[in-house]
């Protein structure tokens, strides 16, 4: 009796592995290039399972050509929301995200202070203006998870038991306190090249 074939590994993957440029060079140099190179090695990485929540897919649309799309990127990254009714996540979490908001919102405030007592005593350049905005943004929003996106991410991988590919650093480390596998996507190409090489497949 020949040995059960053992079940694809899952991936569930974020819009930063065709849109931001420093990930993507692996596969193209344009989110539609990335995405259509993607969908080739899809096609005989017969080990692995795509894909992506319907939230995200819809971000991703936003930065590529769909009637240059092939039909064969749709059937290889699977579009899936999670199953927010029926998923449980630790009570723990949310004091840590409430504790870690009160913390950022605090030192956003600190960095506003400061940057009107400035103007206060030397008068507001274009330059202060753009600087307190990235302070802020970056205390308020840097390293965790802000958008329904990543939150849709990170359930999704959980429900899948999934290796969840992205570049962004706050669903890393979400994902990390739930016990969800990651990758980070400058490996990912290396990642299913290792795949089909494995499984008999060309790399191209």
């Amino acid at each position: 009796m020949a040995p059960a074939k053992p079940s694809p590994q899952k991936l569930v993957l974020d819009t930063s592995v065709f849109v931001n440029p420093d990930v993507r060079a692996a596969f193209g140099p344009t989110p539609t290039e990335a995405l259509k190179e993607f969908a080739a090695l899809a096609s005989r990485a017969t080990s692995l399972e795509f894909y992506m929540p319907s939230s995200v897919f819809e971000e991703l649309m936003n930065f590529v050509s769909r009637q240059d799309l092939p039909a064969e990127a749709l059937l290889h990254l699977r579009q899936r929301s999670p199953r927010k009714h029926e998923l449980t996540t630790p009570a723990y979490l949310l004091y840590e995200l409430m504790e870690e908001m009160r913390e950022r919102v605090n030192k956003g405030l600190r960095f506003a202070e400061k940057a009107v007592r400035s103007a206060a005593s030397a008068g507001v350049s274009d330059e202060q203006v753009k600087d307190l905005r990235r302070k802020y943004r970056d205390a308020l929003r840097e390293g965790i998870i802000d958008s329904k996106e990543d939150v849709d991410l990170i359930l999704l991988s959980m429900e899948l038991e999934a290796t969840l590919v992205t570049a962004d650093q706050g669903a890393i480390k979400w994902a990390d306190k739930l016990g969800v596998r990651w990758l980070l996507p400058e490996k990912f190409r290396v990642y299913m090249d290792a795949s089909l090489a494995a499984t008999g497949g060309e790399k191209q």
